[in-house]
C-alpha cells in the first residue's frame, strides 16, 4: 500500500495536481487498492485532521494578518524600518529585510510577508536604481522569517504533532532563530550592495521625524508583544491568542490608523476564508496520507533503521537536514510538518534532542523550502506582484541559498538558539 502511495503522490505533482488534491487522492488511491480497508476511512481521517480546538487559531491569525495588511500598517513599517537603515549604502535592502522582520511578528506567513509589504518595497527599490530582480530576490529571502518569528501558523501545526512541545514554547523559540535569519539576509544585501554600488542618496531623518514615525508604529508593533507576552503570562491560550489578535488588528486599522473601512473588512474576511479553506484542505489532505503511512508501519521501521545506524545526535540532525531540504524543494512547510514530523520527532526525542532544537531545526529547514525551485512558493508569488520571470529571481537567489545554509548548520551545531528564551520564560527545557 506504501509503494501505490508514494507512486501516485509523486505522479499527481508531476502533472501539476494541487498539494491537497495529491495528498488526498494518494490515499484514496492506496486504500482502494490495497482493499484492506473501506475508502470511508481516508474521509474519516481527514474530518479527525481537523478535528481540534487549537485548529481555531489558523482561521484567526490569517484574519488578523489581512486585516493589518488591508491598512495603512505595511507602509508605516517601511516608514519606521526606512528611517534607521534607509541612508545606508544598500539602506533599501535593509530596510527590505528589517520591514519583514516586523511585520513577520504580525502576520505569521511568509506569503502574506511576500505579497504585501514585499511587493512594495521591491517597487520602491526599483525605482531607486536597485536591479529589480535583486529586489525579488531579497524579499523572496526576507519573507521566509515570517513563520520563524511569532506568531507562527506552522509552529501551531507543529506543535499538534508533537506533545512534546507546546506552543508558547515554539513562539518563544523562534525568536533568536528569525532574527538570525534577518541578519544573515542583512549581510548578504551588504555584499552584494558593496559589490554592485548600491547606494543611497536619502539623508538621515531629523530625529522628530523618526520619533514620530517611530510612535505612529508602536501600535502595529505592539501586537507580537501582546500576543507573546499574553500566552506566556498565562493571561490567555494561543486560540484565544489569535481571536484578540482579530480584535486589535481592526482596532488599530480602523480607529488608530483609520484606513480601514466595512468594505476592506469584508475583503479581509474573504482573502482570509479562501485562504483558511486551502490551509485546512492541506491539513485534512495529509492527515489521511499521514494515517495510510503509520498503520503500514512507516515510522517504526524507520525508527528502527535509525536506532541500527547508531547516529550521534548531531548526525541525526544533519541526515534530517539533507532530507528535509530535498523534501522542501517539492513540499509545502504544513503537509512536511504533518507528514514528517510523527515519523521523526519520537527518533529526534530518544536520541536525546531537546524538543525545541529538533522542532525550529524542522520548521526553518522546511521554510526555506518556499525559497527553492522548483516549486518554490515564494518564489511564484515575488514573480507574480512584482510582474517578472521566475527565472530571474532564481538566477540572484544563490547567495541567498549559501546564507540560508549557514543559518541551519548554526542552528543545527547551537541548540541553545532554540531552546534558552522557552527555558528562561518558564515553559522548561523543551
Amino acid at each position: 500500500m506504501v509503494e501505490i502511495l508514494i507512486i501516485s503522490f509523486l505522479v499527481l505533482l508531476f502533472l501539476g495536481v494541487p498539494v491537497a488534491f495529491s495528498l488526498a487522492l494518494s490515499a484514496f488511491a492506496a486504500v482502494s487498492l490495497a482493499g484492506n480497508y473501506p475508502l470511508v476511512v481516508v474521509v474519516k481521517e481527514m474530518f479527525t485532521g481537523l478535528d481540534s480546538f487549537p485548529l481555531l487559531a489558523v482561521p484567526f491569525f490569517i484574519l488578523a494578518s489581512e486585516i493589518m495588511s488591508a491598512g495603512a500598517i505595511s507602509a508605516m513599517l517601511l516608514r519606521f524600518a526606512a528611517q534607521f537603515v534607509g541612508h545606508l549604502r544598500g539602506g533599501l535592502g535593509y530596510a527590505n529585510v528589517l520591514t519583514s522582520t516586523l511585520f513577520a511578528g504580525i502576520s505569521g506567513s511568509a506569503l502574506a510577508d511576500a505579497a504585501g509589504p514585499g511587493a512594495m518595497m521591491v517597487r520602491m527599490m526599483d525605482k531607486a536604481g536597485y536591479d529589480r530582480a535583486y529586489a525579488g530576490a531579497l524579499t523572496i529571502a526576507t519573507s521566509v522569517v515570517g513563520p520563524i518569528i511569532p506568531p507562527s501558523i506552522t509552529m501551531i501545526i507543529y506543535a499538534l504533532q508533537d506533545r512534546n512541545v507546546s506552543v508558547g514554547s515554539l513562539f518563544m523559540a523562534g525568536i533568536l532563530p528569525g532574527l538570525l535569519i534577518s541578519g544573515a539576509m542583512a549581510a548578504v544585501n551588504w555584499w552584494i550592495s558593496r559589490k554592485r554600488g548600491y547606494r543611497s542618496n536619502d539623508p538621515r531623518p531629523p530625529a522628530r521625524v523618526m520619533l514620530r514615525n517611530t510612535m505612529a508604529a508602536l501600535p502595529a508593533l505592539l501586537l507580537v508583544v501582546l500576543i507573546v507576552g499574553g500566552i506566556r503570562g498565562g493571561v490567555f491560550t494561543p486560540t484565544e491568542a489569535s481571536v484578540i489578535a482579530v480584535a486589535y488588528a481592526i482596532l488599530v486599522s480602523a480607529v488608530v490608523y483609520r484606513g480601514f473601512g466595512l468594505r476592506d473588512l469584508w475583503g479581509a474576511f474573504w482573502r482570509a476564508g479562501i485562504m483558511s479553506v486551502a490551509v485546512l484542505m492541506i491539513l485534512a489532505a495529509a492527515r489521511a496520507f499521514a494515517w495510510v503511512l503509520i498503520i503500514e508501519g512507516v515510522p517504526q521501521a524507520m525508527a528502527d533503521a535509525v536506532i541500527a545506524m547508531n547516529l550521534s545526535p548531531v548526525a541525526f540532525l544533519l541526515m534530517v537536514n539533507l532530507l528535509l531540504l530535498g523534501f522542501g524543494m517539492f513540499m509545502d512547510p504544513l503537509p512536511g510538518v504533518m507528514i514528517l514530523v510523527p515519523i521523526l520527532a519520537p527518533i529526534a526525542h530518544s536520541l536525546g534532542i531537546a524538543a525545541d532544537h529538533f522542532a525550529i531545526v524542522v520548521i526553518v529547514n522546511l521554510t526555506f523550502g518556499l525559497m527553492t525551485p522548483p516549486v518554490g512558493g515564494l518564489i511564484f508569488v515575488v514573480a507574480s506582484a512584482t510582474h517578472q520571470r521566475p527565472s530571474a529571481l532564481i538566477r540572484e537567489l544563490p547567495p541567498f541559498f549559501l546564507a540560508a545554509i549557514l543559518v541551519l548548520l548554526t542552528l543545527t551545531f547551537v541548540p541553545g538558539l532554540s531552546t534558552w528564551l522557552p527555558a528562561i520564560s518558564g515553559f522548561g527545557r523543551g
